[in-house]
């Protein structure tokens, strides 16, 4: 934080209440002082306050980075890779290892994989300077801080060591204010990932593309016939017809929409639940994506055009 120093010190705060009383300064300046045993006045304008404090070695250590080695990655690019895995992610307190995103840094590429056993999302980007092998678990809270951090412009750099991550954030010009930038410290998840590579099909099986907001309002017009007993939306393709039909049926009633596809396969009817289709479909920017199956009893692919994108989706029984 950028500062006019007249004499250094140090002390540990309460941050929610240190926070409020930033926000509600008027004046542009301020003013902190250390006044006696762990207390600090801020001063703005006419506005004084008193802060009772403790001791800053009562603060937990920040651990050192400096002898790690770190890669840089753009921040709109890393979010981007974030948004299209993040939701996968288990809220299954049981299976702790699946509660976040895994990283892995390889073969000149960064991969984030996101799985909760239904459905797994997978995103990869070539990464220039990543020969230094990286594979760790970030905890589900510590990916929602940072997708809040992560800006447009600038870089984020990221170093490890075997428990915790670091992501130092590069404030954008235009933003920088009293910071320039900001890092964030986490723990990893320890345990070994599964190994995500045996979920994906190694045979593509039939394929069709679609245009994908046109597929997710389909879907979401389908879904508004399902119940909780019903939640299920069956999409079946037809060689025929050259139609992929959504439909959805329940007690409430039951909904039909085709969409015209170009298909050369056998007729297939597979059954999902809609938010495990819609969610890959609302992550995503590309127009069109491919959407692969085998069977009912096989799982779907979600694939991005550019192969740096997939979502692996478990089907759902048809009854």
């Amino acid at each position: 934080m950028k500062a006019t120093i007249t004499s250094p010190g140090r002390i540990t705060l309460p941050i929610k209440k240190l926070g409020s009383i930033i926000r509600s300064l008027s004046a542009q300046e301020a003013t902190v002082e250390i006044t006696g045993k762990d207390r600090v006045k801020i001063s703005s304008g006419s506005s004084v306050f008193t802060i009772a404090g403790l001791p800053a070695d009562q603060f937990p250590p920040l651990t050192s980075f400096s002898n790690q080695s770190s890669i840089a990655i753009n921040q709109e690019d890393l979010g981007a890779m974030l948004r299209k895995v993040s939701y996968a992610q288990s809220t299954d307190e049981n299976r702790y290892i699946l509660n976040g995103v895994f990283f892995e840094l390889g073969g000149g590429k960064l991969t984030v994989v996101a799985t909760d056993g239904r459905r797994l999302a997978k995103c990869e980007r070539e990464l220039a300077g990543s020969d230094k092998p990286l594979s760790l678990i970030l905890p589900a809270r510590t990916i929602a801080e940072l997708q809040r951090l992560l800006k447009a412009d600038g870089k984020v750099h990221i170093v490890n060591n075997e428990r915790q991550v670091s992501f130092t954030i590069e404030v954008p010009k235009n933003e920088e204010g009293l910071v320039d930038r900001i890092q964030l410290v986490s723990k990893v998840v320890e345990g070994n990932y599964p190994n995500y590579r045996q979920v994906i099909p190694k045979e593509a099986g039939n394929k069709v593309r679609l245009d994908r907001v046109h597929l997710l309002d389909s879907v979401g017009r389908a879904s508004l016939m399902c119940d909780d007993r019903h939640n299920t939306i069956r999409l079946s393709v037809s060689k025929k017809s050259q139609n992929l039909e959504i439909s959805a049926k329940s007690e409430l009633g039951e909904a039909h929409e085709p969409i015209a596809v170009k298909y050369d396969g056998p007729d297939v009817n597979i059954a999902f639940n809609p938010v495990y289709v819609m969610e890959p479909l609302k992550a995503v920017t590309e127009d069109e994506l491919d959407f692969e199956f085998k069977d009912d009893m096989s799982p779907g692919v979600i694939r991005g055009l550019k192969e740096d994108f997939l979502c692996v989706v478990m089907p759902q029984r048809i009854s």
